[in-house]
């Protein structure tokens, strides 16, 4: 039988959500929880990758695996042997032809940074310290230009191999608070699929437009024209936390 997860980690610690050679995963530990559990080694495939140090609130990955235990419960036996920066949330089973990846109609990512004169240690684990100012109704401004088919060929990792970089941003929205001294900003972007770096480019570039770093004809120029020269850094992948993944209809 196929079963679905739905699993929130902390990827600090972590070389990102694929196996690899020299670095920890995630995909690893929820594998060897899962081989623990059932017995015999146990292949889960997650809705796509997150980067080194990247987080997740809602990642979904699905296993095949003959068990009694209730599909329910399939999340409070594995979460038994996974680390305490990795947990199940929900779990279920789902039909043997749902595809993880290619049945997902649109992600939702959000990037965090918070503006302050000075560092706070309690916020670095999940956001990104932003000394300079940063004028929020610039922040929101900008995120339209980014709404709808582009070309994002600007806004992927240097050396990416893929067949194209189009890409449908279906919306993108600035979230800020004033707390403790310090704005909290909130960056969520949802859409098709993304390339490597994309969301993180995608709040550098927003970033250096609120702080004047760039003008607003940069940022369109990097969209018509892939010009990597008119995109921000690329932030920290601290900051970036996969919020959720919809299939159009409800998995969990």
């Amino acid at each position: 039988m196929k079963y679905a997860l739905l699993i929130a980690y902390d990827g600090t610690g972590y070389g990102g959500w694929q196996i690899q050679k020299n670095k920890i995963s995630v995909q690893q530990k929820v594998e060897e929880a899962a081989c623990g559990l059932f017995g015999q080694k146990t292949a889960v495939t997650a809705s796509g990758r997150t980067d080194s140090g990247v987080h997740a609130a809602g990642q979904v990955c699905t296993f095949f695996a003959e068990t009694s235990i209730p599909p329910e419960k399939i999340a409070d036996a594995l979460n038994m042997r996974l680390p305490h920066d990795i947990s199940v949330l929900k779990s279920s089973a789902v039909p043997e032809d749902f595809d993880v990846m290619k049945s997902a109609k649109q992600k939702t990512y959000c990037y965090r940074m918070y503006i302050s004169s000075r560092r706070n240690p309690l916020k670095d684990r999940y956001s990104v310290w932003v000394k300079t100012g940063a004028d929020i109704s610039k922040l929101k401004h900008i995120a339209g230009v980014f709404q709808g088919v582009h070309d994002f060929k600007a806004y992927q990792k240097s050396g990416s191999d893929v067949k194209t970089t189009a890409r449908e941003v279906y919306s993108v929205e600035v979230k800020s608070r004033e707390y403790r001294g310090s704005t909290d900003v909130e960056i969520y972007v949802t859409g098709n699929g993304f390339l490597y770096n994309m969301v993180r480019t995608i709040a550098g570039t927003m970033l250096y437009f609120a702080n004047g770093s760039l003008n607003e004809e940069d940022v369109i120029r990097s969209i018509e024209e892939c010009d990597r020269n008119s995109v921000g850094k690329t932030m920290p992948p601290q900051g970036l936390t996969l919020e959720s993944v919809n299939y159009g209809f409800k998995l969990f």
